[in-house]
């Protein structure tokens, strides 16, 4: 490879980083081309790419942006793993094919610029889609709105009780 091919890679690499989500690194070491192949294709339905750099360029890439800080794990040869939906899918697809393919090694990753170890990409994994929690968390705040109205629809009802027993006490004196 000469060096405008370099130059241009690393292009490429760092206009991947910025348009993604999240970036995991993984070892991909010992995997076959079958299995790197079906790898793509889990990651393509999570609205993830999965795409093999030498550390060199890729740490040229990801001066200056969200993946700065897996800088530390570039050793040996890595697979980079791009979210471009939600982080969750992506984080569930490489974890889920990591535990049936014990060769495939997580690093860790960034979310938001934020550095993730393994096992916070595996936690990442077991968190429900934004949708449900979404609906979560209306589904809280409307049982809270629920309980406010409940309250504050009682002490009208107490008043009007309150005033009801001083009507009948006046109209009944013993």
């Amino acid at each position: 490879m000469n060096r405008r091919e370099k130059e241009q890679l690393v292009i490429e690499l760092k206009e991947t980083i910025e348009k993604s989500n999240s970036l995991m690194v993984a070892d991909y070491r010992g995997l076959t081309v079958a299995e790197m192949t079906d790898l793509r294709q889990k990651l393509k339905k999570a609205q993830g790419e999965f795409r093999v750099a030498k550390n060199t360029l890729f740490k040229f890439a990801a001066e200056g942006t969200q993946a700065e800080p897996l800088l530390e794990l570039l050793t040996g040869p890595n697979g980079f793993a791009f979210s471009y939906g939600e982080p969750t899918d992506v984080a569930k697809a490489l974890t889920d094919y990591s535990k049936d393919h014990p060769k495939l090694e997580l690093k860790g990753g960034v979310l938001g610029g934020v550095f993730m170890d393994a096992k916070r990409i595996e936690t990442l994994a077991k968190l429900p889609a934004r949708e449900v929690l979404l609906g979560q968390a209306v589904g809280a705040m409307a049982g809270l709105l629920r309980s406010l109205l409940g309250v504050l629809g009682g002490v009208p009802r107490s008043f009007v009780g309150v005033l009801y027993a001083l009507k009948e006490k006046d109209a009944n004196p013993a």
